[in-house]
């Protein structure tokens, strides 16, 4: 994939980007945000063991967002299976130096834009913690509608909170 968006690039991850990936991930207030499966702190190796499994996998749908020529972010999809194939779960994240920017919502739109273009999918979603009220507007912004709350359905970092649930369908 290779899909501009304003000050940055939606693209294939490359090995190369190891040391960038670290060095943006590597940030517990990225980390607070994200599920467990995203080690903190994130080390080279780490990069490497991640860069590692996606290019093994055929089916992979996690992208490297490149902002002024660096690996600064990830965006992705989980697609469902069995009756809920048609539907897939967004995920992303952002180097904390271009918050702000708009350049989430921007990659948020292009993307889930190509995305339904070029598949089958329906419905794309995304849960974010209800105290993520940042990451809410990002999604709205990008055209996703609010669903609802999940009332205590995520554990992170000792706390339980809420998830809130928006989507967009074709």
């Amino acid at each position: 994939m290779r899909l501009e968006i304003p000050r940055g690039l939606i693209r294939d991850w490359e090995l190369a980007d190891a040391a960038d990936l670290a060095a943006s991930a590597n940030n517990r207030k990225i980390w607070l945000r994200l599920r467990d499966h995203m080690p903190h702190p994130y080390s080279v190796a780490d990069a490497l063991a991640y860069l590692q499994r996606v290019a093994e996998n055929e089916s992979n749908q996690s992208f490297c967002l490149e902002v002024d020529g660096r690996a600064a972010g990830a965006i992705g999809l989980r697609v469902k299976e069995d009756v809920h194939r048609y539907t897939a779960e967004l995920g992303y994240w952002l180097a904390e130096e271009f918050w702000g920017c708009g350049i989430m919502s921007a990659a948020v739109r292009a993307f889930t834009a190509e995305r339904f273009a070029t598949s089958p999918l329906q419905r794309i979603f995304a849960e974010v913690y209800a105290d993520n009220p940042a990451s809410a507007r990002v999604l709205e912004k990008a055209g996703f509608e609010y669903e609802g709350r999940l009332r205590r359905n995520v554990v992170k970092d000792g706390k339980t909170l809420d998830s809130l649930v928006y989507a967009v369908v074709r």
